[in-house]
């Protein structure tokens, strides 16, 4: 199924059912007065967390969403049923806002949370509810409120606790199907990547984490160029991210200091928060370079970098390197999580 991180719906809470106007008629009580019952509620539109949704594809389709409208009255004092409530499932991480104001509604992080997104009519009143001393028969009922109406804005931004940055064939599609089970296209060319995809890393039983690859980004990405921006919104959530550079690029692309001080650029214009992440360099395709040149050659681009984090050294094509990052990472997710960060 392709990937779809962004959806506009409209959601309709049903109406509030109206009052009526009755009296009751039984033999051998005259002028039995007013009996009639209050309208239902109308149901409300909730939106809801689920599992076993990883994409806003249906909502291509589906855009309309309308709860139960509540029912009206009846005679002898009986109130119409309420409207039943709509539910729509949408997967976690889903972030919600209204698409007139751009209000943020709310964003459901958890499975089984549910956010009101739209409200029912409250409703009407029977004849009844309008008696007193001086209108022993009134002829008087309201009539439901109208439930609300919304178009909103879903926003689907990946749950993950690390996140794949760097420039498109620099290797993050190799490093996720390495060290996961997930399995995007991997190509000797650029783009080969077109939508995010979700990895869980294993160590062991008990101990395990989310890694996201986005497509890759270029230059110029923070002002909408290529596929990285319409993605890296995948990155915010994350806890670390790891910044993979190609050591041994093809002579007609950047060199690997080039391509990285490029992705920096393009993250820090494009969200300081992204920017001040925890990020790790991660030089990958060292199975290129001479067997004696490798720690020479990667040393001299963490010096260009003046890079100060943690940097590993890395093959993700045939696995070398990549237990001793996962381990790194296990290690640092678990640190972050015991300090509350």
């Amino acid at each position: 199924m392709r990937f779809v991180d962004e959806a506009e719906i409209r959601v309709e809470a049903g109406d509030g059912g109206n009052g009526t106007i009755g009296f009751r008629r039984e033999k051998y009580i005259p002028m039995g007065g007013p009996d009639g019952g209050d309208g239902g509620d109308g149901g409300s539109v909730y939106l809801v967390a689920v599992e076993n949704v990883n994409t806003l594809a249906d909502f291509r389709y589906h855009t309309v969403h309308r709860a139960q409208r509540g029912q009206n009255g009846m005679s002898r004092n009986c109130t119409g049923k309420k409207g039943d409530d709509y539910y729509v499932s949408v997967p976690l991480g889903t972030l919600v806002s209204d698409a007139e104001t751009d209000e943020v509604i709310g964003d459901l992080t958890q499975i089984g949370e549910t956010l009101l997104v739209a409200k029912g009519g409250f409703h009407g009143l029977g004849n009844t509810r309008f008696k007193s001393s001086i209108n022993r028969a009134p002829q008087k009922a309201s009539k439901g409120s109208e439930g609300e109406h919304r178009l909103l804005n879903l926003e689907l931004t990946l749950i993950a606790d690390v996140g794949l940055l760097g420039m498109p064939n620099a290797g993050k599609s190799s490093l996720i199907r390495s060290v996961s089970s997930a399995t995007p296209k991997v190509a000797d060319y650029p783009f080969t990547t077109l939508h995010p995809n979700l990895g869980v890393v294993r160590i062991d039983d008990m101990r395990s984490f989310v890694i996201a690859d986005i497509p890759g980004v270029i230059e110029g990405a923070a002002d909408g160029a290529g596929l990285g921006l319409q993605f890296l919104k995948h990155l915010s959530r994350t806890g670390l991210l790891l910044h993979l550079v190609d050591v041994a690029p093809y002579e007609s692309m950047d060199s690997p200091v080039q391509a990285a001080k490029k992705i920096i650029h393009e993250v820090e214009k494009w969200s300081d928060d992204l920017a001040s992440k925890p990020r790790w360099l991660v030089l990958n395709k060292i199975d290129r370079l001479p067997a004696d040149e490798i720690d020479e050659c990667c040393q001299a681009i963490i010096n260009e970098l003046k890079w100060t984090a943690p940097a590993f050294k890395i093959a993700a094509i045939n696995g070398e390197g990549t237990k001793e990052l996962m381990f790194a990472i296990m290690n640092f997710l678990e640190e972050q999580r015991r300090v509350g960060r």
